[in-house]
This record gives C-alpha cells, sequence and structure tokens, in this order.
C-alpha cells in the first residue's frame, strides 16, 4: 500500500486510511468508514487508523478489523448504593456538557437486581466500539472516577443488554468533533481522491 504525501501529517492523526485494492485514501473519519464498509462495493476494503504521524511524512498504523465498525463497545461503573451510583451519572453527564466526548455516545443509570450484590447499580457508557481508544482518553482528560469496580468492551455491552436491566436514568451524549463527517454523498464522490482532508 502506497500512500500519499501529506502536507501536515500530525493533522491526521486519530484518523483513518482506507485502502480499497487497487488504490488508498488517507484522512477518513470513523462515520465515514462505517459508511464506506456499509456499502456493497467498498465492503471487503482494508482499514487503518494513523496512530502517529512525523512531521516527516512517516505514519504509524494499526490495522482494524472491518466488523469493529458494527459493534458496540462500552464502560461500566459499578456500584453498591443507588445514590453512589447517581452522583457518578449525573457527574459523568456535567463533564460531558463541559467537555464532550468523542464520539456520539448514551449513558445509562440502571438497577441490575438485588442478585448483583455489590454490583447492582451501573452507569453505563456505550459507543461505537472504534471509538474505544478516544473513548479511555476522553474518560482520563475529564477525569472521571465513577464506579467502585470498572469494566469495559464489547462483550460488556452484550452482556448488559442481555441482563434487561431498569434503567432508571438515560442521556444521549453528542460530540462536538475538531473534524465533521461528510455526507454519505460527499464520502462516495471522493473516493478516488487520495487525500480526503
Amino acid at each position: 500500500m502506497k500512500l500519499p504525501a501529506l502536507d501536515q501529517p500530525a493533522r491526521y492523526q486519530g484518523l483513518y486510511v482506507f485502502d480499497f485494492g487497487g488504490w488508498c485514501a488517507v484522512g477518513y473519519t470513523a462515520e465515514e468508514i462505517a459508511m464506506l464498509l456499509e456499502s456493497e462495493k467498498y465492503r471487503d476494503g482494508k482499514v487503518y487508523r494513523i496512530h502517529r504521524a512525523s512531521p516527516d511524512g512517516r505514519m504509524e498504523l494499526a490495522g482494524v478489523s472491518n466488523d469493529r465498525f458494527q459493534l458496540e463497545s462500552g464502560m461500566f461503573f459499578y456500584r453498591a448504593s443507588e445514590n453512589a451510583a447517581r452522583l457518578d451519572f449525573e457527574d459523568l453527564c456535567r463533564k460531558a456538557d463541559d467537555a464532550p466526548p468523542p464520539c456520539k455516545s448514551f449513558v445509562h443509570l440502571a438497577d441490575r437486581g438485588g442478585a448483583a450484590g455489590a454490583a447492582r447499580y451501573v452507569v453505563a457508557l456505550i459507543y461505537g466500539a472504534e471509538h474505544d481508544q478516544d473513548v479511555g482518553a476522553w474518560l482520563n482528560a475529564i477525569e472521571f472516577e465513577g464506579g467502585d469496580v470498572v469494566e469495559g468492551g464489547v462483550s460488556h455491552v452484550t452482556n448488559y443488554y442481555d441482563e434487561r436491566c431498569a434503567i432508571l436514568e438515560r442521556r444521549q451524549l453528542w460530540t462536538r468533533s475538531s473534524i465533521p463527517s461528510r455526507s454519505a454523498d460527499e464520502v462516495f464522490a471522493s473516493v478516488r481522491r487520495a487525500v480526503q482532508r
């Protein structure tokens, strides 16, 4: 795969490269990659996330499974008391208002039932699995320290849905992305451009 030369490589850190087979393009957002993978024509493309970009143009890429763009992941902050969990929920929502998350996500305050013991109440933060690293960095940046026990990952989201918890509060969290995603029409019209942004 031959990558194009970039004027300011550091701008592309956190974005994606899509390998179409005969050519590749640099500078897609996660939402744009999901659009490509959902299409019949490009569903078999290979995806790479740009982790680091040096001023000399070298980039550190990491392959990302196409399935990752169709899964949800999450962070789960467990508490024994409803009051402590409610304070976590309110704190996370307040911090998200001040410093929005890196992707659209939602948060629940839920009761897992008495059988869950010390992990009866949970604040569940759920988002697209392709954003795992970004959400982890965001939680660190906003200094969120909820839960007595914390778990995360794709399988925990599946388990959470299977439990059918009683949702006590819910909130949608919106992002103010510094790099907005384009419409599907714009994405598909530009697939032959080597540099997307």
